[in-house]
């Protein structure tokens, strides 16, 4: 059968493009060995916790790459390795611009951690997946004076846990695997109401006897992290029924919940 017009055109358009994209592959692979287009600038976007100086110091950009050869795959793992960052873009910008896009973990809770060997307690930052972000320091000590101010802003303003049982050993980055802090976790963030808003502190003692600590000082034998929104109705009616004469309430067993006066 003799091949149409259509046909003829359209093979003619196919090897015009296969051999434009063949051409442009080897202009890419000629320039990726040359000096063209090489980095003169890192910028970073999306930054709170971490600082400008230390994503790019993660990030190691070789400075002989260019837009062409860098490998923004091995920029991501080393970027992915510190604890805040959840996730990464790598935008080449053209002419000699590489951007760094970084998507940062948030700082779910303050955790008081009993120190080994000491009878002090270290304040751990714990991230809304459960990780383990970093220890906080004074933050009049050199240490302190070296990070975000955002970390202390963020710090002053989340759940605070303590109560923590001896022998938590945190690891940056590491996944929390202590059932009690998990428990307080599930607990605040498996809320609903308005009672989540007026928790401040959470004694971390055990999963059965976790204990909320309110704004104004009422606290709260919640226990374990089920039945919560029953819990929670059960104490919003009875903060509001013995407004300012209440000063602890057990709803460990939801069904016949306990409460004090000041």
């Amino acid at each position: 059968m003799p091949e149409t017009k259509f046909r003829k055109r359209l093979r003619a358009v196919l090897i015009a493009i296969g051999s434009l994209v063949a051409v442009l592959a080897v202009v890419f692979a000629a320039l990726s060995f040359t000096n063209a287009f090489t980095i003169k600038q890192v910028t970073v976007e999306g930054i709170e916790h971490l600082t400008a100086e230390e994503v790019s110091e993660l990030a190691a950009v070789p400075k002989d790459a260019t837009l062409l050869s860098v490998d923004t795959d091995l920029i991501k793992q080393r970027l992915l390795k510190d604890a805040w960052i959840q996730s990464v873009q790598i935008f080449r910008m053209f002419p000699s611009t590489l951007e760094i896009s970084v998507s940062e973990r948030t700082i779910m809770a303050v955790v008081e951690v009993p120190v080994v060997d000491t009878t002090g307690v270290r304040s751990w930052a714990i991230s809304s997946d459960n990780i383990w972000l970093m220890p906080i320091p004074d933050k009049n000590s050199e240490a302190g004076k070296m990070i975000s101010p955002k970390i202390y802003e963020d710090a002053e303003q989340v759940l605070h846990i303590s109560d923590v049982a001896y022998g938590e050993e945190p690891e940056i980055g590491a996944v929390c695997t202590n059932e009690n802090v998990n428990c307080a976790l599930s607990i605040v963030s498996g809320m609903t109401t308005s009672l989540a808003d007026r928790v401040c502190e959470v004694k971390a003692t055990d999963t059965d006897s976790t204990t909320l600590v309110l704004d104004n000082g009422v606290e709260i034998a919640f226990g374990s992290a089920e039945n919560i929104r029953d819990k929670e109705r059960v104490c919003l009616q009875l903060l509001e029924e013995y407004e300012g004469e209440i000063a602890y309430i057990n709803v460990r067993v939801v069904d016949n919940p306990m409460w004090r006066s000041l």
